[in-house]
Protein backbone atom coordinates (compact mmCIF):
# COMPACT_ATOMS: atom_id res chain seq x y z
CA UNK A 1 0.00 0.00 0.00
CA UNK A 2 1.24 3.78 -0.89
CA UNK A 3 0.62 6.28 2.02
CA UNK A 4 1.05 9.47 1.40
CA UNK A 5 1.94 11.37 4.68
CA UNK A 6 1.60 15.06 5.09
CA UNK A 7 1.82 17.97 8.01
CA UNK A 8 2.66 21.10 9.43
CA UNK A 9 4.87 22.71 11.67
CA UNK A 10 3.22 21.66 14.90
CA UNK A 11 3.41 17.60 13.86
CA UNK A 12 6.93 17.36 12.08
CA UNK A 13 8.11 15.41 14.71
CA UNK A 14 4.94 12.99 15.26
CA UNK A 15 4.94 12.35 11.44
CA UNK A 16 8.45 10.67 11.85
CA UNK A 17 7.40 8.06 14.50
CA UNK A 18 4.38 7.50 12.08
CA UNK A 19 6.44 7.23 9.19
CA UNK A 20 8.48 4.74 11.00
CA UNK A 21 5.18 2.87 12.09
CA UNK A 22 4.05 2.73 7.98
CA UNK A 23 7.79 1.42 6.97
CA UNK A 24 7.44 -1.00 9.73
CA UNK A 25 4.09 -2.38 8.12
CA UNK A 26 5.20 -2.74 4.53
CA UNK A 27 3.44 0.61 3.43
CA UNK A 28 5.67 2.61 0.77
CA UNK A 29 5.97 6.18 2.24
CA UNK A 30 5.38 9.44 0.05
CA UNK A 31 6.20 12.08 2.86
CA UNK A 32 5.03 15.19 1.47
CA UNK A 33 6.51 17.16 3.98
CA UNK A 34 6.91 19.39 6.39
CA UNK A 35 10.00 18.11 8.08
CA UNK A 36 10.70 21.26 10.65
CA UNK A 37 9.38 23.46 13.27
CA UNK A 38 9.56 26.76 11.17
CA UNK A 39 5.64 27.86 10.45
CA UNK A 40 4.17 26.66 7.47
CA UNK A 41 0.48 26.70 6.03
CA UNK A 42 -1.14 23.82 6.64
CA UNK A 43 -3.59 23.71 3.40
CA UNK A 44 -0.45 23.33 1.39
CA UNK A 45 0.48 19.75 2.43
CA UNK A 46 -3.21 18.79 3.23
CA UNK A 47 -3.57 19.29 -0.98
CA UNK A 48 -0.78 17.76 -1.32
CA UNK A 49 -1.59 14.53 0.26
CA UNK A 50 -4.90 14.89 -1.15
CA UNK A 51 -3.94 14.93 -4.70
CA UNK A 52 -1.44 12.13 -4.59
CA UNK A 53 -4.91 10.21 -4.00
CA UNK A 54 -6.57 11.34 -6.41
CA UNK A 55 -4.31 10.76 -9.11
CA UNK A 56 -3.44 7.26 -8.35
CA UNK A 57 0.06 8.19 -6.83
CA UNK A 58 -1.20 7.10 -3.35
CA UNK A 59 -3.81 4.57 -2.10
CA UNK A 60 -4.53 6.33 1.36
CA UNK A 61 -2.93 9.46 3.00
CA UNK A 62 -2.17 10.41 6.53
CA UNK A 63 -2.67 14.60 7.74
CA UNK A 64 -1.34 16.13 11.16
CA UNK A 65 -1.20 19.30 12.40
CA UNK A 66 -1.99 20.77 15.60
CA UNK A 67 -5.49 19.82 16.13
CA UNK A 68 -6.45 18.04 13.09
CA UNK A 69 -9.48 20.39 12.89
CA UNK A 70 -7.73 22.35 9.59
CA UNK A 71 -6.41 19.46 7.70
CA UNK A 72 -10.24 18.08 8.17
CA UNK A 73 -11.21 20.19 6.15
CA UNK A 74 -8.78 21.04 3.63
CA UNK A 75 -9.06 17.50 2.88
CA UNK A 76 -12.64 16.77 2.88
CA UNK A 77 -12.92 19.70 0.07
CA UNK A 78 -11.21 17.27 -2.54
CA UNK A 79 -13.61 15.25 -4.56
CA UNK A 80 -13.37 11.75 -4.00
CA UNK A 81 -11.64 12.57 -0.23
CA UNK A 82 -13.35 11.09 2.70
CA UNK A 83 -11.14 12.35 5.30
CA UNK A 84 -11.36 11.37 9.42
CA UNK A 85 -10.39 13.62 11.90
CA UNK A 86 -9.64 10.38 14.68
CA UNK A 87 -8.23 10.84 18.39
CA UNK A 88 -9.52 6.87 19.50
CA UNK A 89 -8.81 3.85 17.91
CA UNK A 90 -12.82 3.24 18.14
CA UNK A 91 -13.26 6.30 15.66
CA UNK A 92 -10.59 5.23 13.33
CA UNK A 93 -12.63 1.81 13.39
CA UNK A 94 -15.48 3.20 12.57
CA UNK A 95 -13.87 5.42 9.35
CA UNK A 96 -12.87 2.40 7.77
CA UNK A 97 -15.84 -0.14 8.22
CA UNK A 98 -18.77 2.07 7.90
CA UNK A 99 -17.05 5.45 5.72
CA UNK A 100 -14.32 3.42 3.95
CA UNK A 101 -11.93 6.69 4.31
CA UNK A 102 -8.98 7.64 2.26
CA UNK A 103 -7.27 9.63 4.80
CA UNK A 104 -6.77 9.92 8.23
CA UNK A 105 -6.51 13.35 10.54
CA UNK A 106 -4.95 13.34 13.56
CA UNK A 107 -3.58 16.15 15.97
CA UNK A 108 -0.20 16.36 17.07
CA UNK A 109 -1.11 18.66 20.45
CA UNK A 110 -3.86 16.59 21.19
CA UNK A 111 -3.14 12.66 21.22
CA UNK A 112 0.32 11.76 22.15
CA UNK A 113 2.60 9.83 20.15
CA UNK A 114 1.93 6.33 21.16
CA UNK A 115 -1.84 6.82 20.91
CA UNK A 116 -1.29 7.84 17.30
CA UNK A 117 0.28 4.90 16.69
CA UNK A 118 -2.61 2.83 18.01
CA UNK A 119 -5.10 4.77 15.64
CA UNK A 120 -2.99 4.31 12.76
CA UNK A 121 -2.64 0.30 13.17
CA UNK A 122 -6.13 0.28 13.41
CA UNK A 123 -6.91 2.37 10.63
CA UNK A 124 -4.28 0.68 8.57
CA UNK A 125 -5.49 -2.79 9.27
CA UNK A 126 -9.48 -2.16 9.49
CA UNK A 127 -11.58 -2.94 5.92
CA UNK A 128 -14.30 -1.59 4.76
CA UNK A 129 -17.23 -3.43 5.53
CA UNK A 130 -19.82 -2.43 2.26
CA UNK A 131 -23.36 -3.29 2.36
CA UNK A 132 -25.51 -1.14 3.44
CA UNK A 133 -22.81 1.60 3.98
CA UNK A 134 -22.55 1.89 0.01
CA UNK A 135 -25.89 3.36 -0.31
CA UNK A 136 -24.38 5.94 1.59
CA UNK A 137 -21.66 6.94 0.02
CA UNK A 138 -23.01 6.85 -3.03
CA UNK A 139 -25.44 9.68 -1.42
CA UNK A 140 -22.27 11.77 -0.48
CA UNK A 141 -20.78 10.77 -4.08
CA UNK A 142 -23.89 12.99 -5.14
CA UNK A 143 -23.15 15.87 -2.55
CA UNK A 144 -19.85 16.10 -4.49
CA UNK A 145 -21.43 16.89 -8.03
CA UNK A 146 -23.26 19.92 -6.63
Amino acid sequence: MKIAIGNDHAAYEMKAEIVSLLKEHGADVIDMGTNGPESVDYPDFGSRVCNAIISGEADRGILICGTGIGMSIVANKFKGIRAALCGDCFSARMSREHNDSNVLVMGARVIGASVADEITRVWLKTQFEGGRHIIRLDKIRGLEKQ
